[in-house]
């Protein structure tokens, strides 16, 4: 079972100050989580870290972080998890998280502390980006849940995406989710009890709240297109300022 270290234990691991742990957590190079109002750690996790072995510490795209501006990405993506009772993340065409997920349950996070899990979530959130349909499809993840995507168009051939979760579309038959949750605890080294406590939980989307989701995905995914178009422009403008500036100079 993956063990678990507080945030002063990850600290001195580490060797970084305790406002550095929770800006790697924002930015999804650390995944945790919440007991009480205690951040926990995978161990897993931190000494891949150091080793220099995470698969998922890959540096983010330039251009896209440098177009999507993600600390307003984030607030409003934090918005329409909170109004839609969802969970919410916005991903690289490869299924990298670049904002940190929004309203995620207590389920989830225990998948996602597991550096395993996290793996596997990586790479149902890629397999969105693979979906020929342009507009979102809900399809089933690696952990049994349903999830759906907008993609971002920001001028390129491989877009970002906007991505909704962490729901069932029709109540799970009890003897499949049991066996789902010994199967996800294996293979992810987790509590099997406390699986089986947080999948009790979990939300299930009436049909009209499904036909919201869809829709309100597009419609913050275009919101974020916009967002990027227009900082995208003004960064052009600069660019062809100082470019003015430095011949006026010569």
């Amino acid at each position: 079972m993956d063990d678990f270290l507080t945030a002063r234990e990850t600290q001195d691991l580490l060797k970084v100050d305790r406002t550095t742990i929770y800006r790697m957590l924002k930015d999804g190079r650390l995944a945790g989580v919440k007991i009480g109002q205690q951040w926990r750690f995978s161990q897993a996790d931190v000494e891949a870290l150091l080793s220099g072995k995470d698969e998922d510490d890959d540096a983010l795209p330039t251009s896209l972080t440098t177009i999507l501006p993600l600390h307003c990405i984030q607030a409003m993506q934090n918005v329409f998890a909170e109004v839609a009772q969802v969970g919410s993340v916005t991903t690289t065409p490869n299924g990298k998280p670049l904002t940190k997920i929004s309203n995620s349950c207590r389920f989830c996070n225990l998948i996602l502390a597991s550096q395993s899990g996290r793996r596997a979530c990586v790479a149902s959130w890629q397999k969105l980006a693979e979906q020929p349909e342009q507009h979102p499809r809900f399809v089933t993840c690696h952990a049994g849940l349903q999830y759906a995507r907008a993609r971002i168009e920001v001028g390129k051939a491989s877009n970002p995406m906007f991505i909704a979760g962490q729901f069932y579309l029709t109540p799970p038959d009890p003897d499949e989710q049991a066996a789902r949750i010994r199967q996800l605890a294996t293979l992810h080294g987790l509590d099997q009890p406390a699986l089986a406590d947080a999948a009790a939980a979990l939300l299930v989307l009436d049909e009209r709240k499904q036909a919201q989701i869809g829709k309100w995905l597009e419609t913050v995914a275009h919101t974020f297109e916009q967002i990027a178009h227009e900082r995208a422009e003004l960064m052009g403008r600069l660019r062809r300022i100082a470019a003015i500036s430095d011949l006026e100079a010569e």
